[in-house]
């Protein structure tokens, strides 16, 4: 009986991993997120020509079509998709060691990766910059990553190890976290210039009032989300972050909540109005989070604390 040769991507082409494949896996993680080799060479401080042949070299390694590049831009293949999530975890997990040698050693250093839900810099209640600065004097050996992301992928990104410390919205609670409140974020209900609403009269307007008029809310789980529900809004538009929410706002076709402190600009420059706002409204707690098993590295817990005492200290001024 004729044995049918192996196919050349059925081999295992990788064997040992060196110091070079990391490196090639850290390019192709920049590529991938920062969308093309072009827009990468920023990022990674090489010329395009490099960037493209460390594409090639690790294609090469592996014996697999990473990504599509051509006039219709640049895309991820199946493959590539897979190699990169992958990659994120064996980024993630280096990294982890290298911080566990640190705890070893009873130092701090290497990468803390922070991600935030947007606009909290302008909440005054908010203290992180403060955690940041007694952070970066108590540990400054550490390179702190600060990220931007939606709640899942905060929430997704602390389990999987590629990001050490959330700041987020308490929506719900999960075993395989830690949570700290922070501080209190006032979410109103705003419309448009434009908007029917806009300029009007709110004081006779109720909750089933509202169900008239279309609703723009964030698309997944979250105090807007679960408010929306329990209010019986009709959500014709979906935002993924405050950005977007406020966009469809100014569209003046839509309600929406945002926080009063990023909608304030737009309410003096009398492109958005607050609906009513002593009635239509709710509040967010802020809090940290990490991840609870295993233990996030010892700069995560200090970053996690600092972030505790800045705010304790902002709501106890005189301790």
């Amino acid at each position: 009986m004729q044995v049918k040769a192996p196919h050349p991507r059925e081999r295992a082409v990788l064997g040992q991993l060196s110091d070079m494949d990391l490196r090639l896996l850290q390019v192709f993680k920049a590529v991938v997120e920062c969308g093309g080799m072009s827009a990468a060479e920023l990022e990674l401080n090489i010329g395009t020509s490099t960037v493209s042949r460390h594409m090639k070299d690790l294609e090469t390694r592996l014996g697999l079509v990473l990504c599509r590049r051509g006039r219709a831009g640049f895309a991820l293949t199946a493959e590539g998709q897979r190699v990169y999530d992958e990659t994120l975890r064996l980024l993630s997990a280096v990294e982890a060691f290298r911080s566990s040698i640190d705890d070893i050693h009873r130092r701090m250093g290497g990468r803390l990766e922070v991600a935030v839900f947007d606009k909290t810099a302008s909440n005054p209640a908010a203290r992180i910059g403060e955690a940041i600065s007694h952070f970066a004097a108590l540990a400054p050996d550490v390179s702190l990553q600060m990220h931007v992301a939606s709640i899942p992928a905060i929430e997704r990104g602390l389990i999987d190890g590629s990001f050490h410390v959330g700041i987020v919205p308490a929506h719900r609670s999960s075993q395989s976290l830690v949570y700290g409140d922070l501080f209190a974020e006032t979410m109103l209900l705003y419309c448009g210039a434009g908007h029917p609403l806009f300029g009007q009269d709110h004081r006779q307007l109720t909750w089933q009032a509202l169900r008239q008029h279309p609703f723009a809310g964030l698309g997944y789980h979250s105090p807007n989300m679960e408010l929306s529900h329990s209010a019986h809004l009709p959500r014709r538009a979906t935002g993924f972050d405050q950005e977007s929410i406020a966009t469809l706002i100014l569209s003046g076709r839509y309600l929406g909540f945002l926080p009063d402190h990023y909608a304030e600009a737009f309410e003096r420059q009398g492109r958005m109005q607050a609906v009513q706002p002593a009635q239509f409204f709710y509040r967010c707690q802020f809090v940290s989070v990490v991840r609870r098993s295993p233990p996030p590295p010892r700069a995560a817990q200090a970053f996690a604390q600092c972030l505790l005492d800045a705010h304790s200290q902002a709501s106890n001024p005189a301790a």
